[in-house]
């Protein structure tokens, strides 16, 4: 959410080329079969802006679509995480929103995740992205496929208006636990409006607080009162903005948990996470991850993926913390 770091495992390389790069990426696919290790090796190792200006030159010198070509030569999850590391940050969240949207059945879990935890900038450059590639805006895509509170308080999060930081005010913190303690836990049915205003326009150094107060006042974590208060889709995505709140490496960690573990994995969540937070917070997800889960997210990975996707993923992730 407000959450501005370098804590990511993917950094710009330092002697980077462009053309060397994208001579490199022809020769691996030219000619009968194709250098998977060399794709993924230098595509883990260069920044998303690299890649983007590698793909540039490759057009240049060669005439020819880099990702087009990619898609080509590879195949299944492998392919679709490639391609995932090849996408600007924010052309890769509209892509998910809308086909989160106008996929067979809406994917909440898409909508709850990106406009959950992205931050205020970020969430008004997927905006400009996905209205210049999709020619409507979000919001009326958003409207147009959700109903009730869950639609209301994604169209919150998409106005972005939260709070910056720096502003945090203890009178209405006070105010503020007090009127979801009463909208909640003291009345019969719950005003999920108060709820909506609340976690979607206050600063999350304000919400933090809030939390405490919540607690001193009610003896209930927030978490506790929404499991009880609401359900369905909207409890998902309140959860997940307090969450969001209190840690969002915290949340990512548990998001690649529930992705991993189980019967079958979630790759489409897997590929997503690991590749969004590769520039930003990867190493603080891989310590939550260690913290929470008893092991590490390397061995998580390890155990459960296999061949290229796997060795790609490890490469994401950068270190073994058990």
């Amino acid at each position: 959410m407000a959450y501005k770091s370098t804590r990511g495992t993917v950094k710009d390389f330092s002697g980077f080329k462009a053309n060397e790069d994208a001579e490199a990426l022809r020769k691996a696919m030219k000619g009968l079969g194709t250098d998977e290790e060399t794709i993924f090796k230098l595509l883990t190792s260069r920044s998303n802006a690299q890649r983007q200006e590698t793909a540039a030159a490759f057009k240049t010198l060669f005439g020819r679509d880099l990702v087009d070509d990619l898609k080509s030569e590879l195949t299944g999850k492998f392919e679709k995480l490639i391609v995932g590391l090849m996408t600007p940050a924010s052309m890769s969240d509209a892509h998910e929103l809308r086909h989160a949207i106008k996929g067979a059945g809406t994917s909440e879990n898409v909508l709850i995740e990106i406009l959950a935890s992205r931050s205020t900038d970020e969430v008004n450059h997927i905006k400009q992205v996905y209205k210049k590639e999709y020619e409507s805006e979000l919001e009326d895509s958003i409207t147009g496929d959700t109903s009730g509170y869950f639609q209301r308080m994604l169209v919150v999060l998409v106005q972005a208006n939260r709070d910056p930081d720096s502003k945090v005010n203890d009178s209405i913190v006070e105010k503020d636990a007090q009127d979801l303690f009463k909208a909640g836990e003291m009345k019969w049915g719950t005003d999920e409006e108060k709820f909506i205003t609340i976690l979607g326009t206050r600063s999350i150094a304000h919400l933090r607080k809030v939390f405490d107060k919540y607690m001193t006042i009610s003896g209930y974590q927030i978490e506790e009162s929404i499991d009880r208060e609401t359900s369905g889709q909207l409890e998902k995505l309140l959860l997940a903005i307090v969450k969001c709140v209190r840690s969002v490496p915290g949340y990512f960690a548990e998001t690649l948990y529930n992705a991993i573990k189980g019967a079958g994995t979630d790759d489409c969540t897997l590929i997503r996470v690991m590749v969004s937070r590769s520039e930003i917070d990867l190493l603080d997800i891989r310590h939550e991850f260690r913290k929470h889960f008893g092991k590490s997210l390397h061995q998580a990975i390890k155990g459960d993926t296999s061949g290229d996707y796997r060795n790609t993923l490890l490469l994401l992730c950068a270190g073994d913390d058990e």
